[in-house]
């Protein structure tokens, strides 16, 4: 039997927007989102039900995380969110812990961007920083996006050595949603301090696939972006 929250969001479904969702997260047979299933419920309306299950335990949450529907798990993600941002040291040493133990299930895009700073990233900021070195070596696309996004809680602090190395190391990336997240994340470090980009870039623009550099030159002067988008 499902699970109260999930029943809670499967009566929100749509089924126009449900089909709208599989084509623009890419479910169809090869692309990376293959077979993801969608109930078609904006994002606005699963985080107004995380608001109103402020209490809900980690064993359920772990339980959502695994759900067939890209929303539970948004649900889930959410709530994993909120709790590590609420708990207590024990409390956010468990929630990280599920966190990378369930990343099969963190297993696109907006999944990833909307949890793994607050989550992976939080954690990390004054421990060891190992875990993402890890996790940008795997095979798995999500889990290397989980590294770079992880980051930008480092960003925001201006905190940048961490998001170059991982640039760096994923030069070479074959895929598109790595080359667009490393990229963001040269663009945040830009947005905050210019000089530290444009050395990256200048070391490494001739290097980079087209979408990140494209990304990450995206808020310089232009007569900047013209130049490293000619190396």
């Amino acid at each position: 039997m499902p699970h109260a929250i999930e029943r809670e969001l499967r009566a929100l479904a749509d089924p126009k927007r449900a089909a709208v969702s599989r084509r623009f997260f890419k479910t169809g047979p090869g692309e990376y989102g293959e077979g993801d299933r969608f109930l078609g419920i904006p994002v606005p309306a699963v985080r107004a039900l995380v608001a109103r299950h402020k209490d809900i335990a980690l064993r359920e949450l772990d339980t959502l995380l695994s759900s067939p529907w890209h929303e539970v798990r948004a649900f889930a993600l959410l709530a994993l969110v909120r709790a590590y941002e609420k708990g207590t040291s024990a409390d956010k040493k468990r929630i990280y812990e599920l966190y990378l133990k369930r990343t099969e299930y963190i297993n696109n895009w907006d999944l990833v961007d909307t949890s793994a700073e607050h989550i992976v990233g939080a954690h990390l900021l004054a421990r060891g920083r190992a875990p993402l070195a890890r996790l940008a070596r795997s095979p798995n696309v999500w889990e290397r996006r989980i590294a770079v996004l992880a980051t930008f809680h480092f960003i925001r602090r201006a905190e940048y050595d961490e998001t170059l190395a991982l640039a760096k190391r994923l030069l070479r990336d074959e895929h598109d949603l790595i080359h667009k997240a490393v990229g963001w994340m040269l663009r945040e470090i830009g947005n905050r301090d210019g000089a530290v980009l444009e050395r990256f870039l200048a070391r490494h623009a001739a290097a980079m696939p087209r979408t990140m550099l494209r990304y990450a030159v995206e808020r310089l002067p232009p007569a900047r972006r013209a130049h490293f988008m000619k190396a």
